[in-house]
């Protein structure tokens, strides 16, 4: 979804300025769904560049100035950055930079095959573009310290874990010598005693390094543990002081994966960091101690240990390329198959299984040419790493028999190069995994700090006020507003109402009116583009968001059943619920009955999501919480519409006793709901068309009166 920025970032970088792709994403007005054509236009006017939406045929294309954005196979954005001789070269977000021919280029491009042209969005500065450098400089850069406090606390343990690791290089260190000794010593001089000493020397070793390894792995496991636990709920904590805009324009598999992607971050820290240090540390020792055995092996090893790295890294760029290509055929896979399970009433009712399971059978062919692409290179990548680590032992071996023959080293001295080139090979496979391990601790770090450089819902350095005013009449003044994502038409325009305290006032009209809308601004789930929002005279934003919702009981089209027992379903954010204020709830709500016939009461637990109970006792449940809230404000959104007609008379004729002196904002279609409002407001395609009581509207014969007159049987 981060496409259209990533685009526009590289253009604005193709000119010079490195803008935090955080600041484009807001510029670009990024949704669920991404972004549109216009949102990156109108982010690049922003930030200076001059911009033209065209529609280009090939030959067109070479007359533009590049690098330019196109429209690409209809879902995605890349960068067309240069064509020369018949190829063209892009930039794609996905997967990097590619060069691509004539026939590849216009399949992709292209919408339709009958259709000659594509979508283009051209850029070029402007003098603004390089005054106005608000913005620049990359915000992603890896805040190492940031996530390295999280160890600060466990110091006295690295502390020993360092000394764990002195303790483990020391006996390592003996264990080539006492090698050599059984050799030169105890076979040259037929001493048994003494190879039976250095023996006993060796499983005592062998028993001291076994234990240091156990200690030092129970250290790594309490020390990893607790700051995996810290992370996430810090992660949590930020997540929850977040405005509800953010988890508008956010899915949920997005946030789950940046949420998994701490134990990336702290898997790297505890496990590949702290081991590659050991192993480097092993490394460094056994590196002299071989110099000290023979100068010519350590140089041959050396100048392998270069050629195998490089080999290796030689693909990490390869690597990453397939790796982001098998995020999005895996991301293609697991969504299709979500929506074949989810979607199977349809798919049945539609005589549509042969096609859809043609699409998964797509996926899947896709999903093999990447695997087989994947073993490719990871067999060129084997190949050549194992011939250097053979062509090194080989030669290394020949060196040390030619020195042993030529009388400049023993035989125990061959036998303990040996074991130390075997000791110092291990070291050099783990840094290359540290640096892979690096690579992915390094996105799942950006992607985290995108969360964390989010402004909370309630920044710290604001003053809020914590109690309302003594006038609690709610006043719209002049509000517009219009939902997150470029080219939106407001929703709500200029709108005037006043929801007098201590009344109730029902909002009716067509689906798509704005009738939601109003009650999310304010509930303060969005802050209106223009016009202001009032609670007596003072200004909703300046009230702290849990002072306001604190007074709020809402029942919205949506409301969530938790996987909880109903009494901690009605009770919600209270830990100990008060059993007066619950039998209360349960009364206005018109839930006995039910509850009666549960097998555990109050006390009987109802699934996730509310599985388990039909849609009106889902309503009623959600009812009940509200109403057990106690709440000054009621704000109730098709809050009935499930009910059949009994249960909707008892609970209304319960409630209107609950709102005496209450001020309560009710959208409903029903006419049962909203006849005895103290005020009906109409609206139409987001502005107020007619006020009054029921008989006053109804009388009048206006929009009101056409809404609800086959409910009225009034006749045409």
């Amino acid at each position: 979804m981060d496409c259209g920025a990533t685009c526009l970032r590289m253009v604005c970088k193709h000119y010079g300025r490195n803008i935090d792709i955080h600041r484009l994403r807001k510029l670009c007005q990024i949704t669920k769904t991404g972004v549109n054509l216009l949102g990156i236009s109108e982010a690049s006017e922003k930030i200076g560049l001059r911009t033209q939406g065209v529609k280009l045929t090939l030959e067109q294309l070479g007359e533009i100035l590049l690098p330019c954005i196109l429209h690409w196979r209809q879902d995605h954005f890349v960068v067309l950055y240069k064509v020369k001789k018949g190829c063209y070269y892009i930039a794609d977000p996905a997967s990097g930079r590619r060069k691509l021919t004539e026939k590849e280029f216009t399949d992709n491009w292209f919408a339709h095959k009958e259709l000659y042209n594509g979508v283009s969005l051209a850029l070029s500065p402007t003098p603004q573009f390089y005054e106005n450098d608000e913005g620049d400089g990359d915000n992603t850069v890896l805040r190492w310290g940031t996530v390295l406090r999280y160890f600060y606390a466990y110091r006295r343990l690295f502390v020993q874990l360092v000394l764990g690791l002195l303790v483990g290089t020391i006996l390592q260190l003996i264990t080539p010598f006492l090698t050599q000794s059984v050799v030169d010593i105890g076979i040259s001089t037929r001493n048994l005693n003494f190879i039976h000493l250095i023996l006993i020397a060796q499983i005592a070793l062998f028993i001291g390094q076994t234990g240091v390894e156990f200690i030092r792995s129970w250290i790594l496991l309490h020390i990893s543990t607790r700051v995996n636990i810290s992370i996430l709920t810090d992660l949590l904590i930020k997540l929850m002081k977040l405005p509800m805009k953010f988890f508008e324009t956010k899915t949920t598999g997005d946030i789950m994966q940046r949420m998994a992607d701490q134990q990336r971050i702290e898997a790297f820290l505890t496990g590949s960091t702290l081991g590659t240090m050991f192993s480097f540390v092993n490394l460094v020792v056994f590196g002299f101690v071989l110099a000290f055995y023979h100068a010519g092996v350590f140089f041959v090893f050396m100048g392998s240990t270069v050629l195998y790295t490089g080999w290796i890294l030689l693909f990490l760029r390869r690597r990453r390329e397939l790796d982001h290509k098998r995020f999005a055929i895996s991301s293609d896979n697991q969504t299709n198959i979500v929506e074949l399970v989810g979607a199977m009433q349809e798919i049945k009712l539609n005589n549509s299984e042969r096609q859809k399971r043609w699409i998964w059978e797509g996926i899947q062919a896709r999903l093999f040419k990447f695997k087989v692409r994947s073993l490719a290179l990871s067999q060129y990548q084997q190949a050549g790493s194992m011939a250097v680590n053979q062509l090194k032992n080989i030669f290394i071996t020949f060196m040390s028999a030619k020195a042993v023959i030529d009388g400049d080293l023993t035989l125990g001295g061959m036998v303990a190069i040996q074991y130390i080139v075997g000791m110092v090979s291990s070291p050099i496979e783990q840094l290359l995994g540290f640096i892979q391990s690096y690579q992915d601790a390094k996105i799942s770090l950006e992607r985290i700090n995108e969360i964390y450089r989010e402004e909370d819902e309630e920044p710290v350095e604001r003053e809020w006020l914590r109690e309302l005013p003594l006038d609690k009449s709610i006043s719209l003044r002049d509000v517009t507003f219009r939902y997150p994502g470029a080219g939106n038409d407001p929703v709500l325009t200029d709108i005037d109402l006043v929801f007098p305290k201590g009344k109730t006032t029902a909002i009716v009209g067509m689906s798509g009116s704005g009738k939601t809308t109003i009650l999310k601004l304010i509930l303060r789930f969005y802050e209106p583009e223009a016009g202001e929002i009032r609670i007596g005279q003072t200004k909703l934003n300046q009230i702290g968001f849990p002072t306001w919702r604190d007074a709020c009981g809402v029942v919205m089209q949506d409301g969530f059943i938790f996987a909880d027992t109903i009494e901690n379903n009605i009770a919600v954010g209270d830990e100990f619920p008060d059993r007066k204020k619950v039998e209360q709830a349960i009364r206005m709500a018109n839930l006995g009955e039910f509850i009666e016939e549960q097998p555990f009461g109050l006390k009987t637990k109802i699934g996730t999501a509310g599985k388990g109970i039909s849609q009106g006792q889902r309503q009623r449940l959600l009812i009940a919480r509200a109403v057990y809230k106690d709440p000054h404000y009621i704000l109730f959104d098709e809050a009935t519409n499930a009910l059949d007609a009994n249960n909707e008379r008892v609970i209304i004729d319960n409630l209107r006793d609950f709102l005496k002196n209450r001020t309560a904002i009710i959208v409903a279609h029903r006419l049962s709901t909203v006849s005895h409002s103290d005020n009906i407001v109409v609206l139409d395609r987001g502005r107020v068309v007619e006020q009054g009581t029921h008989r006053e509207l109804t009388a009048k014969r206006g929009d009101y009166y056409h809404l609800v007159k086959n409910q009225l049987e009034l006749g045409n």
